[in-house]
């Protein structure tokens, strides 16, 4: 269960990238919408946010998500 709230969250991080101007924008971005998905199935909002901020920082650095 704990694997499917993590793989939940890294896929709503990605489709609902924040990208911003700069890493710290979009850190931010991602760990809302984590914490968001964390809170919607019951998990762990900090590790929410956590793996949100950093699943948007590599979803926009490495051009996964489309953020022009």
């Amino acid at each position: 269960m704990f694997i499917q709230k993590i793989a939940l969250v890294t896929v709503a991080c990605a489709t609902l990238a924040a990208c911003g101007d700069s890493i710290g924008e979009q850190a931010l971005g991602g760990g809302v919408v984590g914490a968001g998905a964390a809170a919607a199935t019951g998990g762990s909002i900090g590790q929410g946010a956590a793996i949100g901020a950093g699943a948007n920082v590599v979803a926009c650095q490495t051009d996964i998500a489309d953020c022009d």
